[in-house]
């Protein structure tokens, strides 16, 4: 199943209670968590959007669903054709012409007084945008991958330490049952003790050579899209096939690991660790523009002894998705509602009362608005997020340096070597600098 039909079938199960969208009064009231309040379970949470494309309107849309639940007063993108196609969205819903339109996401944190913001913007713009907005201390719904270097994920789950952010990964995976049960059977040892794990990923986008430069349309603020990374010519690549150029992101990899390796570390309880080494080969495009890797085959020890293999699908007996390995037997979840098990028998074994049960969510969306109201954690909190990517991003670095990276779990960084350290970020374009914490 394509990823897009999956996502379909998941909100169609998860909103199925919930169908119609709530028509909201247009009175925006003062924002209670700006206040330093918790929201009582019968206000809505008054939300914003910084990037509204494909991935942020589905996510405006999940939102809208939930009836009683929300109120959206702005949307923010540097398309001006996606802003008017979102305030559409958002004007339908509320029954009125009152959502707000921002080009600039500097702007529109400084003049909206809000509760929480969904964020959906290209990887390059995570460290800088992602901490910007935390600091406003609001709640904050955030696409994977966390960052696009590792320096960046440790500026933004920093600042989401120091002021107590709640925040939600877009790791929406964690709220289907079939991934959840299978890493509650691999957590609570029902294939053993944890010795190996698969992780299957796509393969990556092959590309299309180098597209022709172009006049820039009229509606998209290129420089602004470009933001910190390099300045070059337009070429047309800047709604979703921006993946493929490692300025803006890491390709599937990257992208990936947010969800598959998000699950395989939950299973495993590695969700707040990371790997002490890191090795791995890349293939990546002879020629063209698009330049992340079209195959990878990384490894991953930690200190516990459990190694992880992550590679592209075509690589893996499995193929996508994750499988723990224990002495015992294994266990393979993917998306399709898919779970399966070396014995069949071990899909049918009880999880007693006094065994790991992992945090239960029926609804990504309202799990997050839940949260927003009592204050208490979501399902997919900023650090397991981070660590999840932090294995793409190792990963990345040894197939670049063709070396295998050690790790220092405690200082957070790479240990004696110069040359894979400064891959540990990527230089800003100025104007553009990485919030100080």
């Amino acid at each position: 199943m394509t990823q897009k039909s999956n996502r379909r079938d998941f909100v169609k199960r998860s909103a199925a209670a919930t169908a119609g969208l709530f028509v909201f009064p247009s009175i925006v009231r003062p924002s209670a968590l700006g206040l330093g309040g918790k929201l009582p379970p019968s206000d809505r949470v008054v939300i914003g959007s910084i990037g509204v494309g494909s991935q942020g309107m589905s996510n405006m849309r999940d939102f809208l669903r939930l009836k009683n639940a929300v109120q959206f007063v702005a949307v923010c993108d540097v398309d001006s054709d996606r802003q008017k196609q979102a305030k559409d969205v958002v004007d339908a819903a509320n029954k009125n012409k009152d959502c707000r339109m921002y080009g600039d996401y500097r702007e529109f944190l400084e003049k909206e007084k809000l509760d929480a913001v969904s964020l959906a913007i290209p990887d390059h713009w995570h460290g800088l945008i992602y901490t910007e907005t935390i600091n406003k201390k609001v709640a904050v719904y955030g696409e994977k991958p966390i960052s696009r270097t590792i320096k960046d994920g440790q500026a933004i789950v920093a600042a989401a330490k120091k002021n107590n952010t709640v925040w939600q990964t877009g790791s929406w995976q964690r709220s289907l049952p079939n991934f959840r049960r299978g890493a509650e059977l691999a957590i609570n040892g029902r294939v053993g003790k944890i010795k190996y794990i698969e992780v299957g990923l796509p393969d990556g986008g092959r590309g299309v050579g180098t597209p022709p430069i172009q006049d820039v349309p009229s509606a998209i603020n290129w420089d602004m899209w470009l933001g910190p990374a390099p300045k070059v010519p337009y070429r047309g690549t800047c709604h979703y096939q921006w993946r493929w150029i490692l300025d803006y992101s890491g390709g599937q990899l990257t992208d990936w690991t947010g969800h598959h390796v998000d699950i395989a570390n939950w299973g495993a309880g590695l969700e707040y660790t990371n790997p002490v080494e890191v090795s791995g080969i890349g293939v990546y495009p002879a020629e063209g523009l698009y330049d992340a890797p079209v195959e990878y085959d990384i490894l991953c020890k930690y200190a516990n002894g459990i190694e992880m293999r992550v590679a592209n699908s075509s690589r893996l007996k499995l193929g996508m998705g994750t499988t723990w390995y224990g002495d015992l037997g294994w266990v393979h979840t993917d998306r399709g509602d898919v779970l399966s098990a070396s014995d069949p028998k071990i899909l049918e074994e009880v999880i007693g009362e006094n065994e790991t049960h992992l945090y239960k969510s029926e609804n990504h969306w309202q799990n997050f608005v839940d949260s927003v109201r009592s204050g208490k954690p979501t399902i997919a909190p900023i650090e397991p997020a981070f660590n999840a990517v932090v294995v793409a991003l190792l990963g990345e670095i040894a197939m670049t340096t063709g070396q295998t990276i050690k790790w220092d779990q405690e200082k957070q960084e790479i240990i004696d070597n110069a040359r894979a350290s400064r891959l540990l970020s990527r230089p800003y374009r100025k104007p553009w600098e990485l919030p100080t914490i």
